[in-house]
């Protein structure tokens, strides 16, 4: 009887092996199926495929085949530009993530490259467009009331390339989108100093808006946190720093602030802040 069970036992373990193996040869055969798609590819025609599908604007297929051509071909004179054209696909199928770790990856392992101006330029255009969805392409949104990280990200990566590599052909774009983000970023604390007044927090309010003077004294944000700082103190019974304000505001801005606010620019804008829906 014991024969007989150690029999049936060991027939069983047979049957779950055999039947483990053809599992085992099926997965793997389903991977080779997907390898050998590009089983006659050269380096030239992954780069070629790729390229194409960037242009037209299929980037989840790009990407696939940039990351084939990566791990077929890790070495060689084109493996580095490869490694930017994967982070550009990247940035353009909206991973952002996955964008930053290629560039730093290429900045890390190329350092003496020509192109690691581009690798940084291209981690500033990365956190500058992050969070843009299609509400934000098509609707007036005021992206200066929205979190700041990215842009603050933003704005150190483009002042990192403009450190490293003042003579880079993408210095100018960064120094106008640097210019951009600076404004809203400016915009940013004097929306937070309203909240503050909304809400009688007076104090809190003078000190944002007396950081917007201070930091960003060349933004068209000043005259609107000069206008804060007359409320505030006015309301604190502060009339001496209320009329100092108030000076500094009529000596400086006569006319009015001379860049009118994102929302109230256009009737769009206005109906987009009656809705509420930046709240």
């Amino acid at each position: 009887m014991r024969l007989i069970l150690i029999k049936f036992l060991f027939i069983c373990c047979l049957s779950l092996s055999i039947g483990g193996c053809e599992t085992l040869k099926e997965f793997t055969s389903g991977d080779s199926d997907t390898t050998d798609e590009y089983a006659d590819w050269n380096a030239e025609k992954f780069r070629t495929e790729a390229k194409a599908a960037v242009d037209n604007g299929n980037y989840e297929k790009a990407i696939k085949l940039y990351e084939a051509l990566e791990s077929r071909y890790p070495f060689g004179e084109e493996a580095a530009q490869t490694q930017l054209d994967l982070a550009y696909a990247y940035f353009k199928g909206d991973d952002p993530e996955a964008a930053i770790a290629a560039a730093d990856r290429f900045i890390k392992t190329n350092p003496r490259s020509p192109g690691v101006d581009y690798a940084y330029y291209l981690k500033g255009l990365v956190n500058y467009n992050r969070g843009i969805g299609f509400i934000d392409r098509f609707l007036p949104t005021d992206t200066s009331q929205r979190d700041t990280s990215s842009a603050r990200d933003a704005y150190d990566n483009f002042a990192e390339l403009l450190r490293r590599f003042p003579e880079s052909k993408y210095v100018p774009d960064a120094k106008q989108r640097m210019i951009a983000l600076n404004n809203n970023l400016a915009m940013h604390e004097v929306h937070v100093a309203r909240f503050y007044m909304k809400r009688k927090a007076y104090i809190a309010a003078v000190n944002r808006a007396t950081y917007v003077v201070e930091k960003y004294q060349r933004t068209p944000a000043v005259p609107y946190a000069l206008q804060i700082l007359q409320e505030a103190y006015a309301a604190l019974q502060m009339t001496d720093l209320a009329a100092d304000a108030d000076r500094i505001y009529e000596l400086n801005y006569p006319d009015g602030p001379p860049v009118p606010e994102h929302k109230s620019s256009t009737l769009s804008h206005k109906i987009w802040d009656f809705i509420g829906l930046e709240e």
